[in-house]
């Protein structure tokens, strides 16, 4: 005789659970649940609301819910909670998979698909999740969380101006949608719209004044945009309203290092690394200070420490390859190691996405369509060498050439708005992914592709790596190895990069026949003063270089200098000197050599103008070495003074003979350490053939290959245009 089953719940038990569920007595109503799910093991709707009810007490109702989708094999509901419940656990496989059944039963339910991309967001799978919340959205076009949410999956994709069209569609249905809001500043000052940026920021922030994150994204516009005391007091801000937020900590430490206050910029990263000791972003910013410091080592240690936590992340990589520049005795062997193990790195990111044809027609002759990649086009090192070159390549090249430049950050300013005027195309590319940014140079039919940053700040070097122009070259601003054996060549000149340094590099050398670089005269009308030394009696050297290029070995040689030159003294001026840890500790630094405080002047950063005024105060410039100065050097010679170079043997080092020999002053060049201290004291000798010099230099300069820019673009025009003939050639 069998047993009967039990009868199912009836339609009063039911109701009584539907109240306690409207009232909001959750404990009540799992332990009425449980009691049903005992007398009724098969009602699949007892088992449905424990698992609920365990839910909204931040219980584990997996079990019960898997009980109630095992009876209900067609309730939507049940695997839709059962997805909730396994996802709350971080049983994020299961959950895809139940949200997946419970789309299957109910496809024209937009929660359904809602619910899935939640679990798809998590897991990763950002394409999944976006095409789920488009779905979500194409069934109910005002779920406004579907909305926001596909902004952060857009912007997670990297993906910044799709992911601001998303949160605003959820601000339009939502006006205060406080997050929605925040993260559309975040975007918006990515993409350089920093007034509209500021705006969302400030309506979040009007709406929830304690919204930690609000303050911190506008502390980040506020950095994008300069204004370096607005991010300061913003981020500190942030961190105060969520004290365990590392993220606050180590963008505030990142903004006090650019403010020169380095003491307090390594207490907060310190603070941010004892908050999450595997934040990369906080080791690389932590290892900026100590570069700054000079400290170069322990910079080292520290990118080598983000790079052992977060391999996948392109920065720590370019930080170790830029910083081992400065080491006076880095191998170039090992330097070259490095690089190609960033290459291979680049490579590996980019197989099955590399392009390996083009539909850029092969004709040798015709207009070619050039894109330049960087994030230096304004008032900086690179603008100012770019702009002279550009606007005459431009003006030279009629229709032969058309420029097109892709600006990695969005930061804007005069400069930009001159150099633009030279483009066929400008586009800002702050926050594209390097696919996206591929497929726009290749949708714009570049043939030869420039990259202007190598291994500085806002390069896209693994966006070369796909190769979206069929000739990759890099020039201007950076002086090494890229790696990549995607880059076909890197552009130099006979006296940087002379034939014996060719096995430093990956990159096909070819080389200008004069000069690589070509500086631009200041728009700044200051005129070049008289000699100072015939004032003063006495010689003033001058370097106004970054202080982490003057390492023990420099500090050596200078005070060699001084020692051997009666009377004579030594500028320094230079960002870091704006602190007075810095200042200490260099003038400690000539004191163990036996110069004394006086006979160093330490001058803070100051206006392009004022800088450019500071060389009236200086009759000979010295090199630090090996990583030579690039703009100083160009700058102090339009001012008058000559640089006093030593010549190494790698492209940096010897970047200032190239400036000395293409400016008409080879013997300016020294060939060792001696050969320079002896150099220093024959041109002090004689102060009327170096004012002379100083009164013509000028003159002088606009004749060389060094400031001649209509010169310089025939050459590079030529050499533009060979590299495409070439790769026209290889084809056939």
């Amino acid at each position: 005789m069998t047993t009967p089953a039990p009868p199912a719940l009836s339609p009063q038990d039911e109701a009584r659970l539907i109240a306690l569920f409207n009232a909001g007595r959750h404990a009540d109503l799992e332990r009425l649940a449980r009691d049903f799910t005992r007398q009724h093991p098969q009602s699949g709707f007892a088992w449905k609301v424990l698992g609920t009810a365990q839910m909204l007490q931040r219980k584990d109702g997996v079990a019960a819910l898997r009980q109630a989708a095992e009876l209900m094999p067609d309730d939507a509901e049940s695997w839709s909670n059962l997805g909730n419940a396994q996802k709350a656990q971080g049983a994020l496989a299961d959950a895809e998979a139940s949200h997946r059944r419970a789309v299957q039963l109910r496809p024209t339910e937009a929660l359904k698909h809602y619910n899935l991309a939640t679990v798809l967001a998590e897991r990763g799978q950002l394409r999944d999740a976006e095409a789920a919340y488009r779905e979500a959205l194409r069934l109910q076009p005002g779920l406004t969380d579907a909305h926001h949410n596909l902004g952060l999956v857009l912007e997670q994709d990297a993906r910044d101006a799709e992911a601001a069209t998303a949160y605003r569609a959820a601000i339009a249905l939502q006006p205060t949608h406080a997050n929605a809001l925040c993260n559309l500043g975040a975007v918006l000052g990515r993409l350089g719209q920093f007034a509209e940026a500021q705006s969302a920021l400030r309506q979040a922030l009007a709406l929830d004044p304690r919204l930690a994150q609000a303050h911190h994204n506008l502390g980040v516009v506020c950095c994008h945009m300069h204004a370096l005391d607005e991010a300061c007091a913003a981020l500190r801000t942030a961190a105060k309203l969520d004290p365990q937020d590392a993220e606050a900590r180590q963008a505030l430490g990142d903004v006090l290092r650019q403010m020169r206050r380095y003491d307090e910029a390594t207490l907060t990263l310190k603070r941010a690394l004892a908050l999450n000791p595997q934040h990369a972003d906080a080791w690389v910013d932590l290892g900026n200070v100590h570069k700054d410091l000079g400290e170069l080592d322990e910079a080292i240690a520290c990118y080598e420490r983000a790079k052992n936590i977060s391999p996948e992340q392109p920065e720590p990589h370019h930080t170790l390859l830029m910083t081992g520049n400065y080491l006076p005795d880095m191998d170039s062997a090992r330097l070259l190691a490095q690089a190609k193990a960033f290459g291979a790195w680049a490579s590996a990111r980019a197989e099955g996405h590399r392009f390996t044809d083009w539909p850029n027609t092969l004709e040798p002759d015709r207009t070619l369509r050039i894109g330049l990649v960087s994030g230096d086009l304004y008032a900086h090192p690179v603008g100012h060498f770019l702009e002279g070159a550009m606007r005459s390549l431009h003006a030279l090249a009629g229709e032969r050439l058309r420029l097109f430049a892709y600006a990695t950050q969005p930061f804007r300013d005069a400069l930009t708005e001159r150099l633009q005027a030279c483009t066929h195309g400008w586009q800002t590319v702050a926050g594209w992914s390097d696919l996206a940014l591929a497929e726009r140079i290749r949708a714009d039919g570049i043939d030869i592709l420039i990259d202007l940053s190598g291994h500085t700040a806002h390069n896209r070097l693994p966006m070369f790596a796909l190769k979206p122009a069929p000739v990759q070259l890099s020039w201007l601003g950076y002086f090494a190895t890229t790696g990549l054996a995607e880059m076909d060549h890197l552009l130099a000149d006979p006296v940087c990069l002379p034939p014996e340094l060719e096995g430093h590099f990956t990159e096909h050398i070819w080389r200008l026949p004069e000069t690589r670089l070509c500086f631009t005269p200041p728009q700044d009308d200051v005129p070049v003063a008289p000699l100072p030394a015939l004032k003063h009696g006495g010689i003033t050297f001058g370097c106004f270089n970054n202080l982490s290029k003057v390492h023990e070995g420099v500090v050596t040689l200078w005070c060699r200098i001084l020692q051997a030159v009666p009377n004579s003294r030594l500028l320094l001026k230079a960002p870091q000197l704006a602190s007075a840890q810095v200042r200490q500790a260099m003038q400690a630094r000539f004191r163990a050599h036996g110069v004394s405080g006086e006979r160093l002047l330490l001058q803070t950063p100051s206006t392009r103008t004022e800088y450019l005024q500071a060389y009236a105060q200086v009759d000979i410039a010295l090199d630090p070495f090996p990583f030579t100065g690039g703009t100083t050097s160009a700058e102090g010679l339009w001012m008058g003074v000559p640089v006093l170079t030593l010549a190494g043997q790698s492209l940096i080092a010897r970047q200032g003979v190239g400036l000395m020999v293409n400016a008409g002053l080879p013997d300016w060049v020294a060939d060792t350490p001696d050969d320079c201290v002896a150099k220093a004291v024959a041109h002090t000798a004689d102060l009327a053939k170096l004012a002379t010099l100083r009164s013509g230099l000028r003159a002088q300069l606009m004749r060389s290959p060094l400031f001649d820019a209509q010169r310089f673009a025939h050459h590079l025009d030529a050499a533009l245009r060979g590299m495409w003939r070439a790769h026209c050639e290889r084809q056939r």
